[in-house]
């Protein structure tokens, strides 16, 4: 039984990709948006690639679940510039009397949960560095869709994995043992700057020591390997963190990302199931130490 709901799901995933027009077929909310945020920005998809992977299957009375991934890869033309677009899509198939009836993405929650805000960035120590861009961009790049087993692997993960980006740029790390202090990973414990997005971004806000940022007005001001906040609902606590990746044909940013894994997506998000009209953002540009 197994064996043939797979092969119905993988049906399904060419069909996404085999479709005479993609973006009819795709018409939910998310598709729509992307749609819309490509066309004001005067791109399109040209071609898709999809693949899938069961994670899981379980049974509810006579129905079964079937839980999986699909990677999609975006073939994007803006102008006469070119490139791809990836994300990995988690979605829950069921199926009765082996025909599937519901077919939806499993939403990603990208609220964390309620831990302290306020962090000290008290102290003493000067910590010479100079931030290394390519390094940091190559590591989001390496690890955009999987996890490096030298950290710890969150469920809501976007900020850990900006941490780590930024870590191999030679961002250097302080406060421990203080989970409220600093910006630090030791392998079984961490700051909450290192692992909570809003946390993150009052630290980057605020630190003269160590790793230190500049706040722009803009996107367009920000380089490779620079850091983007999100504050999806527009109350003033951010829940995500992006890393600049890339820059489209205008210019603006590309990012990496976890939770929804990402890969040079487009930094405004209005693809996004967290997506509201209330979302701010705030700009970091990464420093050398003075």
């Amino acid at each position: 039984m197994r064996n043939q709901l797979v092969t119905r799901l993988n049906e399904r995933i060419n069909q996404y990709v085999n479709e005479t027009d993609f973006l009819q077929y795709r018409d939910d909310k998310k598709m729509v948006n992307k749609i819309k945020s490509l066309k004001e920005r005067f791109a399109e998809i040209v071609h898709v690639k999809a693949w899938g992977n069961v994670t899981g299957t379980f049974e509810q009375g006579h129905r079964t679940a079937v839980d999986y991934s699909v990677h999609y890869q975006y073939f994007i033309k803006q102008k006469k510039f070119f490139y791809i677009e990836e994300e990995v899509e988690q979605r829950r198939a069921w199926f009765d009397q082996g025909q599937i009836y519901e077919d939806k993405e499993v939403l990603n929650n990208v609220q964390e949960a309620m831990l302290p805000v306020e962090i000290q960035l008290d102290s003493q120590e000067r910590l010479e560095y100079s931030y290394d861009r390519l390094k940091a961009v190559q590591y989001a790049e390496r690890w955009w869709n999987s996890r490096n087993p030298a950290y710890k692997s969150f469920d809501v993960d976007c900020t850990n994995f900006i941490s780590q980006c930024l870590r191999a740029g030679n961002a250097p790390r302080w406060g421990t043992p203080n989970r409220s202090r600093g910006w630090w990973y030791t392998g079984n414990n961490w700051s909450y700057s290192w692992a909570v997005a809003n946390s993150l971004r009052l630290y980057l806000s605020k630190s003269k020591t160590g790793l230190q940022a500049r706040e722009v007005k803009s996107p367009e001001e920000l380089l490779i390997g620079d850091v983007i906040c999100y504050d999806f609902e527009g109350d003033g606590r951010f829940n995500h963190n992006t890393i600049v990746t890339g820059k489209d044909h205008y210019g603006m940013p590309l990012v990496n990302a976890h939770t929804s894994d990402s890969r040079l997506r487009y930094w405004a998000y209005e693809d996004s199931t967290a997506y509201t009209p209330n979302i701010k953002y705030k700009f970091f540009t990464i420093v050398d130490s003075n």
